[in-house]
């Protein structure tokens, strides 16, 4: 019973037979060979357009280095107060952008709003040299909160970042499960909606270590390769980055390793609304469940092997917090859950 997170399960069989698939002769280094080419082609062919893909290792990497492309001297990034690149990057996006500020703004579920960046530009004003140079926005799909931004969202947002010179940065670390939430295409889900810069995860989805980074507008990306470079991210054996892209996108794997994870989410969630020992903390999207669930109730799962971490819960209005003998989990599924570690689950905090 497995639900710390998408990031504790191995790679997927197609990923792995990739790698062995790609591993045999000589292939030139640092990403110059056949395979890295096609797969940026195959970038191209998904999105719909003709954008710039570069491959990295992991997430921070592509949120870090994405952001810094558009972050001039006293950049600031307006973010959800609760984003990874803020909470979780241990100063990464800052370090590498040369000091841009990731800076917090309240938003309902992990969600920004439109009226959030507008109270952003307020205390971060374009032109004045002491507070900086409002530089970005960047979303998270999903969020912290499990929760999905719509297109027409996405498509406020940007409009609104747009009118005020700022560039929009997706941080999709899970990119696939936040698309098939909402029911749109990779292109519907980004540039369409006036994304410009795209963090592509695929190693919460059946990868071992493969993300890449999306710019819409090849502008954007004029100096990458040497931030990359100069971040240790253009491996020498950059074919086994690609290779794992390569089994990642065939026959439609991605699609079908993030319908499994959000099906047993989904699963979960049935679970926990018939359950009188817990209940589904909010409507979350994609392969996050955040529920409420009876201290003891947890206990119990717990001494059963069941994985899952306790979530903070000062940012939910006071009507929605855990009484005194309840706590907020986070439960991650993925494409490697079972239905049978679902109904264990369940059953374990029924008992």
């Amino acid at each position: 019973m497995q639900f710390a997170s998408d990031n504790w399960a191995g790679a997927s069989e197609p990923v792995m037979q990739a790698l062995a698939k790609f591993n045999g002769g000589h292939v030139p280094a640092y990403g110059d060979g056949d395979l890295c080419e096609a797969i940026e082609h195959r970038f191209r062919d998904i999105f719909e357009t003709d954008c710039t893909a570069f491959v990295v290792a992991t997430g921070t990497a592509a949120n870090a280095l994405g952001l810094s492309s558009v972050t001039g001297p006293g950049g600031t990034v307006f973010c959800h107060k609760e984003a990874h690149i803020r909470v979780d990057e241990c100063g990464a996006p800052e370090f590498l952008s040369s000091g841009a500020r990731m800076w917090g703004l309240d938003g309902p579920l992990g969600k920004l709003t439109p009226d959030a960046i507008l109270e952003g530009l307020e205390d971060v004003p374009h032109g004045v040299v002491h507070h900086g140079q409002p530089s970005a926005i960047s979303l998270s799909q999903a969020t912290e909160y499990g929760t999905a931004y719509s297109i027409s969202e996405i498509h406020d947002l940007a409009a609104c970042a747009h009118a005020n010179h700022l560039k929009v940065h997706m941080d999709g670390a899970r990119f696939a499960n936040a698309m098939l939430a909402i029911g749109a295409t990779p292109a519907e889900m980004t540039w369409k909606a006036g994304v410009d810069i795209l963090s592509f995860g695929a190693t919460k989805n059946g990868a071992w270590c493969a993300e890449a980074v999306v710019f819409f507008n090849k502008d954007d990306a004029a100096d990458f390769i040497y931030r990359r470079k100069r971040a240790g991210h253009l491996f020498s054996k950059m074919r086994f980055v690609a290779a794992q892209f390569e089994g990642y996108f065939a026959d439609d794997h991605w699609l079908d390793n993030a319908r499994h994870a959000n099906k047993m989410a989904a699963r979960l969630t049935a679970g926990l609304q018939a359950s009188a020992n817990a209940r589904p903390a909010w409507d979350s999207q994609s392969n996050e469940v955040f529920a409420i669930i009876k201290k003891t109730a947890a206990a119990k799962a717990t001494a059963q092997g069941a994985v899952f971490h306790d979530w903070p819960t000062g940012n939910l209005p006071p009507q929605d917090r855990p009484r005194e003998d309840e706590t907020l989990f986070r439960l991650v599924c993925s494409f490697a859950t079972t239905p049978q570690e679902i109904d264990s689950f369940i059953k374990a905090i029924n008992d």
